[in-house]
């Protein structure tokens, strides 16, 4: 059980935490998470410690003001948005009976949700800002990859650097230390490559978050189908396999045309934990 006290002369509640897998393959796996249904008190600096307490690589915390939204924060910082957060806890909300919306706002707006099949999933604009990488063999080099296909930053807002490298194989083998990405002031990094018409072999890297890599990331998926389509491809389906590396084998289904790029997977509940605060 984690135990997180305040100064003695400030009162504590123990609130519930949820710990929940998403983005599982054949329910093992899947990356960790925090779901905080109960908010209410809580201040900024208080969420970052229980976030940094739990070391998942991200913790959400739900809140209701004027509309359901979340607040989310991995070891490091907050982040404006995320997909594993925003599809775990749209799984906890709805399993729980807690409460159900088609909407959640975070911090690049309000994301469509919904819930069903053992899983979840959100919609988010598709058409986050792409640049073009410029440095990108450079930074392959350094890297120790093979020159990418293609590359390019997306701001999800955060910047992302994508690369496609020339196999799968290219991507399982990727190996380099946290500093290299700090000297190259890449904060996060997405390495992909086809295992198929509609699959990719994926790995994400975000030391400035505090998570050297992550076993399932939405928001890269987002940011992958916001390059596709500035590639020329506008719609389509794909299957993402990621965290094997990490012995955390995870399946993100992604979809996206005009409407948005959509994101889901199935989620397991671990636990639930009583956090002091």
């Amino acid at each position: 059980m984690l135990v997180v006290r305040n100064p003695p002369e400030e009162m504590t509640v123990s609130r519930l935490c949820h710990v929940v897998r998403v983005f599982t393959r054949n329910g093992v796996g899947g990356n960790h998470l925090g779901v905080v249904l109960d908010s209410s008190g809580l201040r900024t600096v208080d969420m970052q410690k229980i976030a940094s307490d739990l070391g998942f690589s991200e913790t959400v915390f739900f809140e209701r003001v004027d509309a359901p939204g979340v607040r989310i924060f991995t070891p490091g910082r907050e982040m404006p948005f995320a997909g594993h957060p925003l599809v775990g806890v749209t799984w906890v909300l709805h399993d729980s009976g807690t409460l159900v919306t088609d909407r959640l706002a975070c911090g690049i707006g309000t994301v469509r949700v919904g819930y069903g099949d053992g899983g979840a999933w959100i919609e988010a604009p598709r058409d986050r800002p792409v640049r073009t990488a410029g440095g990108a063999d450079r930074i392959s080099s350094r890297l120790g990859l093979p020159q990418p296909l293609n590359s390019a930053w997306v701001d999800m807002p955060i910047p992302y650097l994508l690369l496609e490298l020339p196999s799968p194989e290219a991507v399982a083998a990727a190996s380099f230390s946290q500093e290299t990405l700090e000297e190259l002031a890449v904060g996060e990094l997405y390495l992909f490559a086809r295992l198929g018409a509609r699959r990719m072999k994926t790995r994400f890297f975000a030391p400035e978050a505090g998570v050297f890599e992550d076993p399932a990331t939405g928001s890269a998926a987002v940011a992958l189908a916001s390059m596709l389509t500035e590639a020329g491809q506008g719609s389509g389906r794909l299957e993402i396999e990621q965290g094997d590396e990490l012995g955390h084998p995870s399946t993100i289904h992604l979809e996206w045309s005009d409407q948005g790029a959509r994101i889901g997977g199935t989620v397991v509940e671990d636990e639930i934990r009583s956090l002091d605060f």
